[in-house]
């Protein structure tokens, strides 16, 4: 399942994060691409390592070389935080990122432990809690990492990184839909599926059943009530180095509520914010004025 700042094609492994990101087609380019340099920097660099750790997750491969592979990049991780040197380009600009931000290791942990989570029989119709867990790990902790570039955590900003960080996942699911049956997957939550009396765990199923939209929805109700939380959280704190924060709220917002206009007839039917529309939103915010979602 892609996290939040990763979605496209696998890149070469010589590819600076920088080259990753400008080359991924995520709607979250813009907002990190006009940061002071070096927040972009850092943020290049948190994203180029969800997008090799998601990697490993998602491409053809036995779970045990799956695990040994995450297993790697968790070794790779501690030996920069016990004063190791980095091994590769996307460890090096971590490493970097990491000692000018202060970025905790138990939110690159987290990452790693989400992407564990896809592994093997992966996630299918978790329940509730579990999915939750799995949104904490794979998104929230992106947030928790990125308030900390934006020089903004505090209590608020924590709660508000962990609200859009979940937002952001489930409108992440609702729009993947067809790519994580092909994977064998299906993270829309039991509760939900039960509800819209869909009593199957195969994904194929699931998304060919004729109550499919009521279990979307429902989930798309649980984006909704999280971006709220988000806002709430920094009420009259959207200004300053929160802006690209505030940017992708802005903007993932604006991808779901397109899905639920779209409706769930066709989940393969792409549905996504293009880059000039990005780069406005980016701009707009950057400036002060965020566009309504």
């Amino acid at each position: 399942m892609t996290s939040p700042l990763t979605h496209a094609a696998t890149p070469p492994c010589a590819e600076s994060p920088s080259m990753v990101a400008q080359r991924s087609g995520s709607s979250f380019y813009w907002p990190m691409r006009l940061l002071p340099r070096s927040k972009r920097a850092a943020m290049f660099a948190i994203y180029a390592f969800c997008r090799r750790i998601d990697d490993i997750a998602d491409e053809p491969g036995s779970p045990a070389a799956k695990r040994a592979g995450l297993a790697e990049w968790r070794r790779d991780i501690h030996e920069i935080y016990s004063g190791g040197a980095a091994t590769n380009p996307v460890a090096a600009a971590l490493k970097d990122a990491i000692d000018r931000y202060g970025l905790p290791r138990a939110e690159l942990d987290a990452l790693i432990d989400g992407m564990t989570m896809d592994v093997g029989a992966g996630l299918r119709a978790p329940d509730l809690a579990t999915l939750r867990t799995y949104c904490r790990r794979v998104a929230g902790a992106v947030g928790m990492l990125a308030i900390r570039v934006f020089d903004r955590a505090d209590s608020d900003t924590e709660a508000f990184a962990l609200a859009l960080g979940e937002a952001l996942q489930l409108t992440n699911i609702l729009r993947d839909l067809s790519e994580d049956a092909a994977l064998g997957r299906l993270y829309l939550p039991r509760e939900a599926l039960a509800l819209a009396g869909i009593h199957t765990q195969i994904p194929e199923e699931a998304l060919a059943h004729p109550n499919l939209a009521r279990a979307c929805e429902a989930v798309a109700d649980l984006a909704e009530a999280d971006f709220a939380d988000a806002r709430d959280a920094i009420a009259g704190k959207v200004g300053g180095s929160l802006w690209a924060a505030v940017a992708m709220m802005v903007l993932y917002h604006r991808l779901l509520r397109r899905l639920r206009a779209r409706g769930w007839r066709d989940p393969s039917e792409r549905v996504r914010v293009g880059r000039r529309e990005s780069a406005w939103v980016a701009l707009r915010c950057l400036l002060g004025s965020p566009p309504a979602a």
